[in-house]
């Protein structure tokens, strides 16, 4: 069953380090079945309760995972091995659109914001004990969820979105728990639910947002939670449709007690109006980040949601870092109040740079999906290859691998630094990467 690899230890933690210590080698192989408990505990002259706290360690580490009479496995995607791994090298000279950054000529200048949040901090100094959100802060972000329709809920300052899904994720959910993710969808989230011994359950995407039916379908399988990405849904660009968020609500109304979890993704850089899905389960979240629009080293994020949700939170990080610099919360707001990024701009440039590539790609009989933010979704027949050849003709993209369960084959462009002359070349260049190899005949 296992090889020639022998699992090793007399205490639960020195068995669960045998087995991660070979799946970390290769030793033994993402979807090899480990032995039943029983049958290890005799092999090792343990007791079976040993055995069996070593493997719930496993589970909750993302190492392995457990079908019920079919026993126990690795994963067939173990956490200790990213997605984040999938990168490209971008070649000498070559154009990088595989790292999914913005424009960095559309960002603000932080120096400003940051020199009067420090003179503040002098006059003002933190200490342990202060409200660990930021006044200003709170009541500009409280303002425009209101505008949003956002339902009203205590706030919270996170280090980034994924800080808070991880946060959320952990406040309610426990090892062995199933979360509906999107299918296509960010490739951070798809790795992070395993690392917490969760499992996924994919959810299909179209330029609408997450399918209803599939939701229904996840949700009536056991998921306990979802993960949806309201605009500019990485990596598809995606935007839930006022008519597909009353049908993800009506499916979230069936399912009362599905813990939301909304990252506005495209807060800053969109022009598409939010249609939030929260108000129709318990607990909810909706978090928004500053990393797109003002930078990707400001790790604020500002959460919002139910009494319950929001105060576990905000317990736990007690517990860890304390709070979020309020140095960098001031910045944020100060940002936000002086209208340091003309959104309104910004979502014009991503849109027309995003619409000219999607339009110049369907002109060549090219299908690509790019409703909003940065990112060109291109299905193709084959990823490897075409990712390979975009390379050998100096274009970095990401391999849809990155961000996929289930869905098709795909590439994704970041448009974030075209230009207009960009435009046609890549074009072609796409238009050749995508189209099978001619097949050889040989005499």
């Amino acid at each position: 069953m296992l090889g020639e690899y022998p699992i090793e230890g007399r205490g639960a933690a020195e068995i669960a380090a045998s087995v991660e210590r070979a799946v970390g080698a290769g030793a033994l192989a993402p979807g090899q079945p480990l032995p039943p408990m029983r049958e290890l505990a005799t092999r090792l002259g343990v007791n079976p309760n040993t055995v069996a706290a070593a493997y719930r360690t496993l589970r909750e580490r993302g190492v392995i995972e457990t079908a019920g009479r079919r026993g126990s496995r690795v994963r067939a995607k173990p956490a200790t091995t990213g997605r984040e791994e999938l990168r490209v090298e971008v070649p000498a000279g070559g154009r990088d659109l595989a790292s999914g950054n913005p424009d960095p000529a559309l960002l603000p200048h932080l120096a400003p914001a940051l020199a009067t949040a420090a003179q503040e901090g002098d006059r003002r100094p933190v200490r342990y004990g202060d409200d660990p959100v930021d006044a200003d802060l709170a009541r500009l972000a409280r303002a425009e969820l209101d505008a949003d329709g956002v339902p009203e809920g205590p706030l919270t300052v996170t280090s980034g979105s994924l800080d808070a899904i991880e946060r959320v994720l952990s406040a309610h959910l426990r090892p062995g728990d199933a979360v509906a993710v999107e299918d296509p969808g960010w490739g951070s989230v798809l790795d992070l639910v395993p690392a917490l011994g969760l499992r996924t359950l994919p959810v299909g995407v179209d330029d609408d947002g997450p399918r209803a039916d599939d939701l229904r379908r996840a949700l009536e399988s056991g998921a306990r939670a979802f993960i949806v990405t309201d605009r500019a849904q990485n990596p598809t660009g995606a935007c839930v449709t006022a008519t597909r968020a009353r049908a993800v609500r009506a499916v979230l109304r069936d399912h009362p007690q599905t813990l939301l979890i909304e990252d506005d993704h495209g807060h800053g850089i969109v022009d598409l109006p939010l249609h939030p899905l929260a108000g129709v389960t318990r607990h909810w979240a909706v978090v928004r980040s500053a990393s797109k629009a003002y930078g990707p080293d400001l790790r604020v994020a500002v959460l919002t949601g139910d009494p319950v949700t929001v105060d576990r939170v905000r317990g736990r990080q007690r517990l860890g870092p304390g709070w979020v610099s309020l140095l960098l919360q001031r910045a944020v707001a100060r940002l936000w109040a002086e209208g340091a990024v003309d959104r309104v701009a910004v979502a014009r440039a991503y849109g027309a740079r995003r619409d000219a590539l999607v339009d110049a790609l369907a002109d060549r009989g090219v299908v690509a999906h790019g409703r909003s933010g940065m990112n060109v979704w291109v299905p193709v027949p084959d990823e490897t290859g075409a990712v390979a050849r975009l390379l050998q003709a100096g274009w970095a993209v990401a391999p849809g691998a990155r961000f996929r369960v289930g869905s098709p084959q795909a590439i994704r462009l970041t448009i974030s630094t075209l230009t207009e002359d960009d435009i046609a070349p890549l074009a072609d260049a796409v238009a050749a990467a995508v189209r099978p190899s001619p097949a050889r005949v040989y005499g």
